[in-house]
């Protein structure tokens, strides 16, 4: 959350000055017009201690925003007065983080501020596709229907990412365990059994003084490795803030095969649901395509629809760039240019989210079918490199009488 500096002229004409958080200057400009001031100056300043430790260190899990907009959702629509209705989630959180943010929420709404203002100061926990759907609701009137369509959203986006880490969790657990073992058995147990074979004085294999080299290193080295390791984990992430190199690696998670085949359908699946979401909420199309770009998490599709937006703010056709693109499938540019000449282009994309999200779910099924053989295979390898380094060795000094 980004702390912004403004003087504006308030509803009585009197110049006033002051700070406000919020996500964006956008945003921070909203909740300024809102408030019926005519602005003067707005700037961002400089990030305090206090707001880099909320940012870095103040996380909601996806499954309490999901609860929370369910339950809202839920009060609202049985004409539940709107801050009590918060001030009862409130007392009803265990999460401590959510619970101060809804109390102050509460707050701020039982003194005259809209819901969708309140939840602006906290951009780091409700987005602008969540604050932008409640503004939405606010303004139509109907609140209680979109905010039931809002949990309804954020369910199967919820749904969606929960399947894909659950199909995951299996060879990641299955590899993260071969490493430990066989980090382990290169600095405990190999030193033991290839002492043996080099007390002998045996001329040893190729593989076997790889393998006394590496568990040596290992013995007398790991947290060297260690830190190596985290070094470039460290390092990669600090280079992925650089512009270019985020844009040349999400291209190359595209590009990899099978992988960037499910990265690609996952991201199609959240650009057109939260598309369809926002246009069937009264969104004007040009912000809807703005607030999407910030939900694809992929730099390549994000620049695309930017470029969407200026097409579109030309008169052109929504899927003019996505025709082009080498990384949208034809069948989704050709569906959405035809929906959008049958004026219903939000059906389209509700239709498009639910084939693309069965079709992630085929996908990671496919890719654990694979894995499943290729687990055996590295096991296999692993087993295979030991009995050359060790047992052949042994085997060999005992055919010549040793």
């Amino acid at each position: 959350m980004s702390v912004f500096y403004y003087k504006a002229i308030d509803s009585n004409q009197r110049i006033i000055q002051g700070r406000i958080e919020a996500g964006s200057q956008d945003l921070a400009g909203d909740i300024l017009l809102d408030k019926n001031f005519t602005i003067l100056v707005l700037k961002e300043e400089r990030l305090k201690i206090s707001d880099f430790v909320q940012k870095v260190f103040v996380r909601i899990p996806h499954k309490e925003l999901v609860i929370f907009s369910r339950q809202l959702s839920v009060m609202v629509s049985a004409n539940v007065p709107l801050v009590k209705a918060l001030k009862t989630m409130t007392m009803q959180t265990r999460n401590h983080n959510l619970k101060t943010i809804l109390g102050n929420i509460a707050d701020d709404v039982e003194g005259g501020a809209k819901l969708s203002v309140a939840m602006a100061k906290y951009s780091k926990v409700f987005s602008n596709f969540f604050i932008n759907l409640i503004r939405s609701g606010e303004t139509s009137g109907n609140l209680d229907e979109m905010l039931n369509y809002l949990a309804d959203e954020q369910e199967k986006d919820y749904e969606l990412t929960s399947r894909i880490k659950g199909m995951m969790t299996y060879p990641i657990f299955v590899f993260t365990g071969l490493i430990v073992v066989g980090v382990v058995m290169m600095i405990y147990v190999v030193p033991k059994l290839t002492a043996i074979i080099e007390e002998t004085g045996a001329s040893l294999p190729l593989s076997t003084r790889i393998l006394i080299t590496t568990s040596d290193f290992l013995a007398a080295w790991w947290w060297l490795l260690f830190i190596l390791i985290a070094g470039i984990v460290f390092s990669f992430r600090l280079s992925l803030k650089n512009e270019a190199m985020r844009k040349n690696w999400d291209l190359f998670k595209i590009k990899v095969p099978i992988i960037g085949e499910l990265i690609s359908k996952i991201t199609i699946t959240r650009f057109t649901r939260s598309l369809h979401t926002l246009i069937a909420a009264s969104v004007p199309l040009t912000r809807s395509l703005e607030i999407a770009s910030e939900v694809v998490g992929n730099s390549v599709y994000k620049d695309m629809i930017k470029q969407t937006i200026i097409e579109v703010e030309e008169g052109n056709s929504i899927a003019t760039i996505f025709e082009k693109s080498k990384v949208v499938p034809p069948l989704a540019s050709q569906t959405m240019k035809v929906g959008e000449q049958a004026g219903k282009l939000d059906e389209v994309l509700e239709k498009l989210a639910s084939f693309y999200g069965k079709q992630v779910t085929i996908t990671v099924e496919n890719i654990m079918t694979l894995i499943e053989p290729l687990i055996l295979v590295v096991m296999g390898l692993a087993v295979g490199v030991l009995i050359s380094a060790i047992i052949l060795p042994i085997y060999n000094m005992s055919s010549g009488g040793f």
